[in-house]
């Protein structure tokens, strides 16, 4: 992937703090982009006209229609997560 725009640095809505646009590209599931990556980028440049240069049809497609899970859900599945690290111990 043109790496760039890497070096770029914004505030990030999920985290709190600043990152860079590398983090962005590679933070997602499956080192994939962040399903927020157009919605903080687009005042900085085209980023959609960006990640449908770099990504194939079928990830930028992916990318697009990919919604955040609930915060119950996240909350729910790291509880699970949590447990099982214990019960393994």
């Amino acid at each position: 992937m043109d790496s760039r725009k890497d070096h770029l640095k914004r505030r990030c809505p999920r985290l709190g703090n600043d990152v860079s646009f590398a983090y962005c590209r590679t933070s997602g599931e499956q080192a994939t982009c962040c399903f927020k990556i157009q919605d903080c980028w687009w005042e900085s440049f085209d980023v959609c006209a960006y990640l449908q240069r770099q990504l194939t049809e079928e990830a930028y497609t992916a990318l697009v229609q990919t919604r955040p899970k609930p915060k119950v859900t996240s909350l729910i599945e790291l509880i699970e997560k949590a447990k099982t690290a214990v019960r393994e111990k």
